[in-house]
């Protein structure tokens, strides 16, 4: 009976070959019932990876675009591999932005809660300063309206976060998350909203949210561009400041919320956000000072391009060192015992899932925020993300 038939997803995917600078492709068969995958070479057309259980791969990592690691592998999923995988998979899939409004961004950890809570995940992430004509661009559906100047306005009185948010429906869901326009009319009528328990009136209202699907392309391609360039630039200071990783265990966690929370109730600032994925050479040139140091040196390697990492630069006077003391020891069983309220503590799982990676030495902190946001004299620069400015 077609009942007893084992469900099975299929998809395409690529790996990038390093040894032979090659991108080799596989269809990747995914068993939900035991939670297995099993790979065959496309090229070769034999099988690379007999069915075999994996810890990594779950249902909901499955869509295209995304990538998922098989046995250290990071595979890119191109494209469905047949017609009831993207039927069962692909068809509700939908992106839309998401941008925190300069008066709620101190609320970013909270408003991210929400959000991993409406089971929405979070695929990009940028923290960036809009000067008035990049707002007006922005909002140019609204300008004849007689609030536009107050909204422009209100969008470049500080930094703002923009999120690319993916999941069932997003665009819908998104804005049910955020409420009512008017926050006012959010009291009565969705007490739990986001802009009920955050926003001041109509324009002070935390948040935006694309209104469809089309809108939601044309807004993502501004803070994201997808072709040439690189939108609005990161606002890293790199000075008095410390790099901090969310790394992607805690990200695919849903734990990102709950670990800016923290840093912004000790009284950190979060002076910048990005978020990146990582090739494996460029985690092998951020951790080299570990090599040979630390046995797990080679599993933080795998883990930091296991997915994708949110990275911070905190902000404030003596920001390495008690920023460094925050996160607590880098063993999360040790942290629970000796400093029960520190960062690892309360978010870690062992030495190389540990929640967050900190710059250990003071010196490194503009260097390694440089890494990432580039705008430092790092010779990582170039190494790790390509120029952004």
């Amino acid at each position: 009976p077609e009942s007893s038939i084992e469900e099975r997803f299929a998809f395409l995917a690529e790996w990038y070959d390093p040894v032979a600078a090659l991108l080799r492709r596989y269809q990747l068969f995914f068993y939900p019932r035991d939670g297995s995958v099993e790979m065959y070479d496309v090229k070769n057309q034999r099988v690379f990876l007999r069915r075999t259980k994996t810890e990594d791969v779950h249902t909901e990592d499955l869509f295209v675009g995304n990538k998922v690691h098989v046995f250290s592998r990071q595979l890119n999923l191109i494209d469905y591999g047949d017609q009831f995988t993207a039927n069962k998979l692909g068809s509700k899939k939908e992106r839309t932005l998401a941008l925190i409004k300069p008066d709620s961004v101190t609320k970013i950890g909270d408003v991210l809660e929400k959000i991993y809570r409406s089971n929405l995940i979070v695929t990009k992430g940028k923290m960036v300063k809009l000067s008035g004509s990049q707002a007006a661009d922005f909002y140019a559906e609204h300008q004849s309206k007689a609030f536009f100047n107050n909204l422009v306005q209100s969008l470049t009185s500080g930094p703002v976060v923009a999120l690319e948010l993916m999941g069932d429906e997003a665009v819908s869901v998104w804005r049910r998350v955020l409420g009512p326009t008017d926050a006012a009319q959010a009291h009565k009528e969705a007490p739990q909203c986001v802009r009920a328990q955050y926003g001041a009136d109509a324009i002070h209202n935390v948040g935006h949210g694309s209104d469809s699907f089309v809108a939601a392309a044309r807004e993502l391609e501004f803070f994201f561009p997808s072709t040439i360039g690189h939108g609005p630039p990161n606002t890293a200071v790199l000075t008095d400041c410390t790099c901090c990783i969310i790394k992607p265990h805690a990200i695919s966690e849903g734990l990102a919320g709950k670990i800016i929370d923290s840093i912004s109730s000790a009284g950190f600032e979060v002076s910048a956000l990005q978020m990146f994925n990582v090739e494996r050479a460029n985690a092998e040139e951020f951790f080299e000072v570990y090599k040979g140091v630390v046995p797990e040196y080679s599993d933080m390697v795998t883990e930091l391009c296991s997915g994708p990492c949110l990275v911070l630069e905190i902000h404030g006077a003596n920001a390495p060192q008690a920023f460094r003391e925050f996160c607590g020891p880098a063993d999360p069983e040790i942290a629970r015992h000796l400093r029960p309220s520190t960062l690892r503590a309360l978010h870690g799982k062992d030495k190389v899932k540990n929640a967050v990676h900190c710059t250990d030495l003071p010196e490194d902190g503009a260097l390694e925020v440089g890494s990432y946001t580039l705008l430092g004299p790092s010779l990582l620069c170039p190494l790790l993300f390509g120029s952004e400015h």
